[in-house]
């Protein structure tokens, strides 16, 4: 396989028919899923739903990268996923200062479409989850796909407990509490990504050229 090297210990670098078919079946879902969730997000006045619309679009375009550079060396993978790293970074933030914004001009949003999207993004994310599961242990560009993925679940489950909060208090605070816990997850598997890319490019640029 193209810039796996030759020992025992390489990681899966998405060289698979059946690996990039179930990738194009997943970036279809999100980008579907970040339409319907940003309209539904500025309609129910929720910055949950928002920020996880906005996870969805990252995933797309990530998602679409990944499949781009799979086959090549592997110091182009290792690039392509600090480039992805460096993109939840910057959501994460976003997600954070977005967060802190709607604390100023708190609003109560609508748990009702909080909790439908909510539920439909869940569906979603949890059919992305079971297509990658078997490719969850890559090189840093297949397993940050399936980090985005895990995080996508794990976001919407939290999504649905911010519409039961929104619901049962009336107030918009469950809905902020839980965008700074999307946050705190996007900065996490960020650090996560570009510490495994950093190591990868770092092998990668050592790796011995191929004789021509």
């Amino acid at each position: 396989m193209a810039g796996c090297g030759c020992n025992h210990n390489a990681r899966f670098d998405g060289l698979s028919r059946d690996y990039k078919r179930r990738l194009w079946l997943v970036i279809a879902i999100n980008a579907t899923m970040f339409a319907v969730e940003m309209t539904a997000g500025q309609l129910a006045g929720s910055q949950a739903l928002q920020a996880d619309a906005l996870d969805f679009f990252g995933d797309t375009m990530t998602y679409g990268l990944s499949l781009a550079v799979i086959g090549c060396s592997l110091a182009i993978r290792a690039r392509a996923a600090l480039l992805k790293g460096v993109s939840l970074l910057l959501m994460g933030l976003w997600v954070l200062g977005s967060t802190a914004y709607q604390v100023l001009v708190l609003d109560v949003p609508s748990a009702p479409i909080m909790g439908a999207i909510g539920f439909l993004a869940l569906i979603a994310n949890l059919l992305s989850v079971l297509l990658l599961v078997r490719y969850k242990d890559g090189d840093a560009n297949v397993r940050s796909v399936w980090l985005c993925s895990r995080n996508d679940a794990i976001s919407n489950v939290i999504v649905m407990i911010a519409a039961a909060g929104v619901w049962g208090t009336s107030s918009g605070w469950p809905d902020l509490a839980v965008a700074g816990v999307m946050a705190t997850l996007f900065l996490s598997s960020a650090f996560q990504i570009l510490k495994q890319g950093m190591e990868e490019y770092q092998q990668g640029k050592n790796a011995p050229k191929p004789l021509a």
